[in-house]
């Protein structure tokens, strides 16, 4: 198959650390939403809770999806100051990350 066109999403799952408490979960959550308005490449953020029942979720609770236009703009994403800035932040509240960039794809 042939690799997707077009748009390319970042997905970040998350579990954060027990003693993270909630406020400071959703005060991290309105800053990633808000590198949107302040990282020109990144067009879209979405996030979520994990709802699944089939319990395959290995212990991930959060899921954050950017949205670029190309691999090259997550890579500028990725290096950019403000970004980085707070990665460090984010990263250090975490207990287990995983990060997939892929371009969709149809059949």
């Amino acid at each position: 198959m042939e690799e997707g066109k077009g748009p390319v999403k970042h997905v970040l799952l998350a579990k954060f650390k027990d003693d993270v408490t909630e406020e400071k979960i959703d005060e991290l959550i309105k800053g990633y939403a808000n590198l949107v308005n302040l990282i020109e490449p990144m067009k879209a953020f979405q996030w979520g809770k994990d709802v699944s029942i089939e319990n395959l979720h290995q212990g991930f609770t959060h899921i954050f999806e950017s949205s670029f236009e190309s691999k090259e703009a997550v890579a500028e994403y990725v290096h950019h100051p403000i970004h980085v800035e707070f990665a460090n932040m984010f990263l250090g509240s975490l207990d287990k990350v995983l990060v997939i960039d892929y371009k969709p794809t149809s059949v």
